[in-house]
């Protein structure tokens, strides 16, 4: 089970979804299930917990690992389907939702899953295992496509060379390996680019394509509006971001959330009759502590951030 993804802020996740043992919360990604056993500990009597996950594999393990309980139910599904999945457990509000962001160990680590620039394997990098793959964009997409994938996703500022470098090589034949990328990555630009860096193109590149592939940004924004608005006052909502793209619009999200009154500062009183809709419990957001990252080298770019219905 370890192997399959270790949990990064477990601790801190479990303990700011403020957990009652008679709620109902919702673990959005379930991955190997150890940030909804901790939840499913605190529940008990009429508490219920589902946990979603859009990985098969994923599903195949969360499944056996919950099989004796009757409280739990484990559903493939994304987040943004939420409401779907709500609906047909006939669940209204939820008491909690948690959100780990992050790339699952097993992902990153299945050399058949083709998400890791560092072993060679045939590009894939879908997380549901179905539709269109890394294979599919880096082949088929028209170079001002890769331009903006790079851009926007990977904030590549060597964007237009790499794509162009791309389409150069896939007139010559298709390209089917993480390694036959990351070599075009590479002669693409200039030595003192790409050589030395922890955040070098390859990894940004690699970041961007995965990005398009799941849809993962699109899914967070809906993933989050729908979650929010299935929260009962109280309720929390608990996300767990990896990079500064999904981080600001978390954060983006959630100042919308909070809302309130939009009168000129210098109104006497408040006229637009707005009322807050949230309160934000972490003011900054929370990182993993010494311990956690020298146990897990990939919690490193880890970041929590919470948020409470009022």
């Amino acid at each position: 089970m370890q192997s399959f993804h270790k949990s990064v802020l477990l601790a801190e996740a479990v303990e700011n979804l403020n957990v009652k043992e008679n709620g109902i919360y919702v673990d959005a990604t379930g991955g190997a299930g150890g940030h909804s056993v901790e939840i499913h500990k605190r529940l008990k009597g009429a508490g219920r917990l589902v946990v979603i996950d859009r990985d098969p594999e994923a599903i195949e393990l969360l499944s056996r690992r919950f099989r004796e309980y009757e409280n739990v139910a484990v559903v493939r599904a994304s987040f943004c389907e939420l409401v779907g999945v709500l609906d047909l457990l006939g669940i209204r509000k939820i008491d909690g939702i948690l959100l780990d962001l992050g790339v699952s160990s097993h992902q990153v680590d299945d050399i058949r899953r083709g998400f890791c620039y560092n072993k060679d394997a045939e590009l894939d990098m879908r997380m549901a295992m179905e539709g269109i793959s890394a294979k599919d964009i880096v082949n088929n997409y028209p170079v001002d496509s890769l331009v903006r994938i790079f851009k926007d996703y990977g904030e590549e500022k060597f964007a237009f060379k790499i794509a162009k470098n791309i389409e150069i090589e896939r007139a010559k034949k298709n390209i089917e390996t993480t390694f036959e990328l990351v070599e075009i990555i590479r002669n693409a630009l200039p030595g003192g680019a790409y050589r030395g860096r922890e955040n070098s193109p390859k990894k940004r590149i690699f970041q961007a394509i995965r990005i398009e592939v799941n849809g993962e940004l699109e899914s967070l924004k809906a993933g989050l509006e729908i979650g929010f608005s299935r929260l009962c006052a109280g309720g929390r909502l608990c996300v767990i971001t990896f990079h500064s793209l999904e981080d600001a619009l978390v954060k983006k999200l959630f100042r919308e959330f909070v809302g309130g009154c939009v009168c000129p500062s210098g109104f006497p009183i408040c006229l637009c009759g707005k009322v807050f809709g949230a309160k934000v419990i972490t003011k900054r957001p929370l990182l993993p502590c010494e311990a956690e990252l020298k146990e897990n080298k990939r919690a490193k770019s880890a970041r929590l951030r919470v948020i409470e219905r009022i």
